[in-house]
């Protein structure tokens, strides 16, 4: 008797958004930035974009995958490879969110460090540490210091000096980028990096955390 063909292994959701979120980590570029260089609209590759309002996977079209694929230089068995473990450790990378979504407590604890299945992945340098992650900025409120699409590379673990760039969340949720001016056991002291907004004095019981901004792609 002739033996039975064992069932395809049917590709899952997140491993395919995980293998788009690797190719363009591949490339260094953000989710966005990938969907940038493709032609697409930016979002098309963003986190929001994957689970409907009622909950439903949405899956890629297969005019953004090849899009995608065309604007890296890569074919279809590059993105195959991507899929899995071994394409996860072909490329050096952090876990990725936008900043509008570092205010969310189910994607940063309230330690500042990531946690969740919400991450994207960009490739960025390596830290000797366990917790670090990216941030991409919108838009150009915070200009000329960062402009839309710049990732800033985040450390909680690292220590903060008077003059760091850090990126602070309130207990309300509010989340800032300034220079660290001063730091007591009541008060935070932040200086915006735009001249536009005025410094902030917060009480320390009101910072759920502060984090120092390492390095930033531009």
């Amino acid at each position: 008797m002739a033996k039975q063909a064992k069932p395809a292994r049917l590709l899952t959701h997140e491993q395919i958004w995980a293998a788009l979120d690797r190719l363009a980590a591949r490339a260094e570029l953000s989710p966005s930035a990938l969907a940038r260089r493709a032609g697409l609209d930016p979002t098309t590759f963003n986190k929001s974009k994957r689970i409907t309002a009622e909950g439903r996977e949405r899956w890629p079209s297969t005019e953004s995958v090849a899009k995608a694929l065309a604007a890296t230089g890569n074919s279809i068995d590059n993105l195959v490879q991507l899929i899995g473990d071994g394409g996860q450790k072909a490329v050096p990378s952090v876990p990725f969110i936008a900043l509008a979504q570092a205010a969310d407590r189910s994607l940063i604890d309230d330690r500042g460090q990531p946690t969740g299945k919400g991450w994207g992945e960009v490739a960025l340098p390596a830290l000797d540490e366990d917790h670090a992650f990216a941030l991409e900025i919108s838009g150009d409120a915070l200009s000329p210091a960062y402009r839309d699409g710049d990732v800033i590379l985040v450390s909680p673990s690292t220590a903060i000096r008077r003059g760091d760039r850090v990126v602070a969340r309130t207990t309300a949720g509010e989340v800032m980028i300034g220079e660290l001016k001063r730091r007591t056991a009541k008060t935070v002291e932040l200086q915006p990096v735009t001249a536009a907004q005025p410094d902030r004095t917060l009480a320390a019981a009101d910072v759920e955390w502060v984090a120092r901004i390492v390095w930033v792609r531009q």
